[in-house]
């Protein structure tokens, strides 16, 4: 049986596999930036996902997935080894984007403003699929934020309800009702979307 060997971070550390965040967290924790720079590389995309759910705004979305990074290593120390790190990081992830909104909010009261393009005279594959991702993401503004949060991790993330509960902060029943009710608005929100097309 062949095995390829190890792929190496820059520095010459190996890389962990893919299951093995709770001992990157262990050596982060001990001081280990490289294996802290993993978990990063690993959970960015998916952090900045779950901020923008949030925030609407990928700015806001990258700053606010930066300050929960930064928070998650000053909190290493809290993370529970014998559970999953994405649901704990993520949560750290709504936190921060959550904060982020509410200073945004504060600052200005700027309504969000869908800018559909006008007249889709060619309308090919690519145009409709960025049409859909307005819409959608219109549509998702529209949801109560933990609404939009649970519907987010479940379905795009791919979170079960139980680690979306803990995620949240909220008991295993609320978090499927949410991602219910979220799917159920979403349908209503989208449903002429077919009919458009």
């Amino acid at each position: 049986m062949r095995t390829d060997p190890p792929s190496q971070l820059p520095g010459g550390v190996a890389r962990i596999p893919q299951g093995d965040e709770a001992e990157l967290a262990a050596r982060a924790r001990a001081g280990d930036r490289a294996a802290f720079g993993t978990l990063v590389e690993r959970f960015a995309a998916q952090a900045r996902r779950v901020a923008r759910a949030v925030l609407q705004n990928p700015d806001d979305a990258d700053d606010a997935a930066q300050d929960a990074f930064l928070s998650a290593l000053v909190k290493l120390d809290q993370y529970d080894p014998r559970r999953p790190f994405g649901p704990w990081l993520m949560r750290i992830v709504a936190n921060a984007a959550t904060d982020r909104r509410r200073r945004r909010a504060v600052r200005q009261t700027e309504p969000l403003a869908p800018e559909l393009a006008g007249g889709a005279s060619h309308p090919d594959h690519d145009a409709e699929l960025r049409v859909l991702g307005e819409r959608l993401r219109v549509a998702l503004a529209q949801l109560p934020e933990r609404r939009r949060l649970a519907v987010v991790l479940f379905d795009v993330e791919g979170y079960s309800h139980a680690e979306i509960a803990d995620i949240l902060g909220i008991p295993e029943g609320t978090a499927r009702s949410e991602v219910f009710h979220a799917r159920r608005a979403l349908r209503v929100l989208l449903q002429d979307w077919k009919e458009e097309g």
